[in-house]
């Protein structure tokens, strides 16, 4: 029966997974064609000063307004050279690319002054860490087309450090900024760059499409609170290859929104490409979905990723009042490292942005799939809990094998109300998730063929 089951799932394989109409490929599969820039000014030219004391948020500010006047002629380039700039919160505009040379290091101002306010999203209804509004983050876009954030490796530090200390004394009065955020924009590129520090998120794409991530770097000590890496939100057709995350809390995070304020937005997280990258988390997961996805997430391939030296590896997590679902969620090629647990999935994991959220507005999970996943100091393999009124469904663990540290409990795997399939997999999980083929294994195989496309897992 074994061997019934691997054959038609390989079979399965042939009619597999595309991102959008008939020929599509999932976003990372398509070549990505950067425009040249017909046009480009210094960071100099507008009386900038590179020493990491001048504040020059209006130099960025100016050289921004000035080359909107190019959106229309192909874009333009504002070049930042080698040095230490020192700056507030600023928005970029249409058409533009900002480039970073080698040496160059913008560094976020640790002067809360030099940061705006803005009102909440509208899928969040308050900030995320307190309520009321937000500082604006350190790069910004609002309702934008073709926007590049590159270079040569430079490098944006947030200088986060006070803030983390601001967070964890509970002395600041609205909720932290993050180092790039992106809203209401399309066809949006981050590449080439390394990101130190932030004060909370690192790259922020929402209600965006056509997002491009790759060959970045990110990091923060372990100690800071709740830093997070890239989080796309309320996003469809991302793609993020080649980077490689350490954080303090997550390292790649998908969201869409939170309870009531999320299902009113309706904007789902859907057709996320995420593959070759090394995910460290210390406090959080390497790689999660939610637990704000009150719009849904669905449609995500995740592969050749390196997770180590982190609490938990992949992780779902919802709670009641959520509403949404995470659904049709691919995770293969998989090498662990150093990991607490492994896989987890929770129904009880959340707060709530305030009392207005219905309680019944129950999230559903069904249809992921886990598959060929190597994993080393491992010291849990599985816990799987589920909500009792809307049970986590068609779980497929396919070709897994995780060694278990000495020293960790004899429970591997811990489920309740959660159902789906599993073949090759070691340690042999709970019988919740060993259905058998005839009522189970069918619904794993769907999700092998959302659009007829085949993929290689």
């Amino acid at each position: 029966m074994k061997m019934l089951v691997v054959l038609l799932l390989l079979l399965s394989l042939g009619n597999a997974i595309k991102l959008g109409g008939e020929d599509e490929d999932w976003p990372c599969d398509s070549k990505l064609q950067l425009k040249p820039r017909p046009h480009s000014v210094s960071i100099l030219e507008f009386g900038a000063v590179g020493d990491g004391n001048t504040l020059n948020t209006l130099a960025f500010q100016n050289a921004i307004f000035y080359l909107k006047s190019f959106a229309d002629k192909g874009g333009a380039q504002l070049y930042v050279p080698p040095g230490r700039w020192l700056t507030g919160s600023f928005n970029l505009t249409s058409n533009l690319t900002l480039f970073l040379e080698k040496g160059a290091v913008i560094l976020g101002s640790q002067d809360p002054s030099h940061w705006d306010i803005l009102e909440p999203l509208p899928s969040y209804g308050r900030g995320i860490e307190l309520p009321g509004g937000r500082y604006r983050s350190l790069i910004n876009g609002y309702m934008l087309q073709d926007v590049v954030i590159t270079g040569d490796n430079g490098t944006i530090n947030g200088q986060g450090s006070v803030w983390w200390d601001w967070f964890s004394s509970h002395t600041l009065n609205h909720s932290r900024p993050h180092l790039v955020e992106i809203v209401s924009s399309k066809d949006v590129v981050v590449s080439n760059l390394t990101f130190v520090n932030s004060p909370a998120y690192n790259i922020h794409p929402v209600y965006c499409s056509n997002v491009h991530i790759h060959n970045i770097s990110v990091s923060a000590p372990p100690e800071s609170p709740y830093t997070v890496g890239i989080v796309p939100d309320s996003s469809n057709n991302v793609c993020i290859q080649d980077c490689s995350i350490g954080m303090g809390y997550d390292a790649i995070v998908l969201k869409s929104g939170w309870d009531e304020y999320g299902i009113a937005y309706g904007r789902p997280t859907t057709n996320v490409h995420i593959r070759r990258v090394q995910l460290q988390s210390s406090s959080g997961s390497s790689l999660a979905f939610g637990s704000e996805m009150s719009g849904g997430i669905s449609n995500v391939l995740v592969e050749q990723v390196h997770l180590y030296n982190s609490l938990s590896g992949i992780q779902f997590r919802t709670t009641k009042g959520r509403g949404g679902y995470i659904r049709n969620i691919i995770i293969s090629d998989v090498k662990m490292e150093n990991i607490g647990m492994a896989f987890g999935a929770s129904g009880q994991f959340g707060s709530h942005p305030d009392d207005n959220f219905d309680p019944n507005a129950l999230p559903v999970l069904d249809h992921i799939s886990l598959q060929d996943v190597i994993g080393t100091n491992i010291s849990i393999a599985g816990k799987f809990t589920g909500i009792k009124e809307s049970p986590f469904t068609s779980f497929c663990l396919s070709n897994i094998s995780l060694s278990i540290s000495s020293g960790s409990s004899t429970n591997s795997w811990v489920c309740s109300n959660v159902s789906g399939f599993s073949d090759s997999v070691f340690p042999e999980p709970c019988s919740a998730l060993k259905s058998s083929h005839s009522n189970s294994s069918s619904a794993c195989f769907s999700i092998q063929t959302l659009n007829g496309k085949a993929v290689a897992l």
